[in-house]
Order: C-alpha cells, then structure tokens, then sequence
C-alpha cells in the first residue's frame, strides 16, 4: 500500500470518529466552563457553549461552522516538515471573510493545532493580512490529519466561538503513542507538578505548580493576560476545552507562581491531554499531562511521549 492510499484510509477511518463524535457530544453536553461561582474573578473559558431549550450544545471544536460563521482554509497543502504560510478566513453568515473581531485574552484570533493523536500541539496568534483574511507561519513536523481551531468572537456574535477544521500534511502517517498518566511534567528545565484531577460532568480544581531546579518559580510573567492557559483535547474526538485561571495578574490576590489553578469540568468520563501555556524568562512554555476523568473509556496506549515545547 503506497502512502497516498494509507492516508486515504486513515482519513476516512477519521470520519467514522467524527461523525460518531457530534453524536456523543450532543449527549454529554458541553466540554467545559469556568466556575466563577466563589472562585473569584477568573477568565472565562473557551470551548464551552451555553445550550438552548432543545439540549445542550456541542462540545467547542467539533463543528467547522456555528452560528453562521464558518472556519475556511485558503491553503490547500501543508507539506511535513516545511515552513508554510497558512491562511484562512472566518466566513461570516453572508458568506464573506469577517473584519470584526472583539479581543479575547488581549488577541483577536487565537489559533490552536495538534494532530489526531494529540501530539504536535502549537498555540499560535495569526496575522490579519487585509480583507478578513489571517495568515501564520506555520511547520507540521510529521504527516498525518490535524486539528486546527481557532479562539474567536466575531462582533455581533452572541458569544466567542471554537470551530474546529482538520488540515492534512501528505504522507507516510506513523502515529504517535500517547503517554500513560503522570503527575509530573518536565519541559526545558522546568518541572510542572498537577494537584487534582477531572470528574466527569461537574467542575474540578486543577493546581499545577511550577519548579525550575528544584525552586519554586515565584515570578511567572503574564502572558496574554493571565499567569497560564490550559488546553484540554479529549482522547478519540479531539472535544476542546480551553480555560484560564483562577484570578489574573494586578487583582491584588493573585500570585505569580509557583501555583496556577484551573476549575474545568470534564463532559464525560474518558481519557484527556492538557496543554499548560506558561511564560519565564520571556519565553513561553508548554507542559502536558494525561488525564483521566473517571471510568477510562478505553485503554491509554502509553509511549514515550510527545516531547517538550517553547514558543
């Protein structure tokens, strides 16, 4: 079987989940929100949609279009391993390119990628070019289907959105296996240690703290408005939660380390990776972790890991 036809199957192998995906999630409700209720003045999250009298919503990520406003690549290839320019538009409900965008975490657009197996994961903050069209350098470091979503409010909308759209880098696909769960992360020197764990279907307090030599890091710096981000993609779907912290820099309460907590609420039982964006030293870091919420799905394939990143 020559390459072409191994990713021909893998993709379509990948509309199976999907399509099984959107039905799942239309059951467990959203992915995730904030519970601001006691803990203070925290951000909001992303990735969670309030429901309507006809049931929940979909977990945030899973659909390429919502409310009228669609998420629409313009680059058709991304080869593995080259720098390319990647452009899209948010198309709006009369099917033009979107100009208007409010802020979310000081940036109009936030743009997330990982693969299908959870690896490769970037946090990226595209340019507008002109015309509603973004664009961001971009490298896929492997072959394989990847998720692409983007962070947006577009003004009028009624509340920020995560769409979600799978890019394809051609290729040989050799998938990655995900790393068994642990309480300790380690990415460039520093050490990421999480406190807590998910509960499936109600808010749960995540504490990660951050060590480098052995020291707690007391002087973490603000980054896009907060001391951390926190992604979380579950296992099979790629369902996107995005939250921030409990309490942001200047409120008089909130410390810059070594402890950020999170409150996020898991939508079902299963197996999540989680992503923990943190700036030192005027660089941004990203620690991951794999967790469980509840009951185990289905067996984690564990492996050698998806390895470090910076920003």
């Amino acid at each position: 079987m020559n390459n072409a036809t191994k990713l021909s199957a893998y993709v379509a192998a990948l509309a199976v989940v999907f399509g099984g995906a959107a039905v799942v999630g239309t059951v467990t409700g959203p992915v995730g929100k904030a519970d601001d209720g006691g803990h203070g003045g925290g951000h909001g999250a992303h990735g969670s949609h309030g429901g309507t009298a006809a049931g929940p919503a979909l977990p945030g990520g899973l659909q390429v279009s919502q409310d009228g406003y669609t998420l629409h690549p313009r680059t058709a290839t991304v080869r593995p391993g080259e720098r390319t320019d990647f452009r899209f538009t948010i198309d709006g409900p009369d099917g033009r390119p979107v100009t208007g965008f409010t802020p979310l975490h000081g940036k109009r657009l936030h743009l997330i990628i990982a693969r299908r197996d959870l690896s490769g994961f970037q946090h990226l903050h595209p340019t507008e070019v002109g015309g509603g069209v973004w664009t961001v350098p971009i490298v896929l470091p492997q072959a394989g289907a990847y998720r692409f979503f983007t962070d947006v409010q577009p003004d009028g909308a009624k509340e920020a959105l995560t769409l979600g759209v799978d890019v394809t880098a051609p290729g040989d696909y050799q998938p990655v296996a995900l790393p068994g769960p642990e309480q300790v992360a380690k990415v460039d020197g520093y050490e990421v240690r999480l406190a807590g764990a998910l509960a499936p279907g109600k808010s749960s307090k995540l504490t990660l703290s951050v060590s480098k030599d052995g020291a707690p890091v007391t002087d973490l710096e603000p980054y896009l408005e907060a001391y951390g981000h926190l992604v979380a993609l579950r296992q099979g779907d790629l369902a996107y939660l995005h939250v921030h912290p409990d309490g942001e820099p200047g409120d008089g309460r909130t410390k810059p380390g070594p402890d950020i907590t999170f409150y996020a609420e898991a939508p079902s039982a299963g197996t999540y990776r989680l992503y923990l964006d943190f700036q030192h030293g005027g660089k941004v870091r990203t620690a991951e972790f794999t967790v469980t919420a509840g009951p185990s799905s289905g067996p984690v394939e564990q492996g050698e890991g998806h390895g470090e990143h910076t920003h």
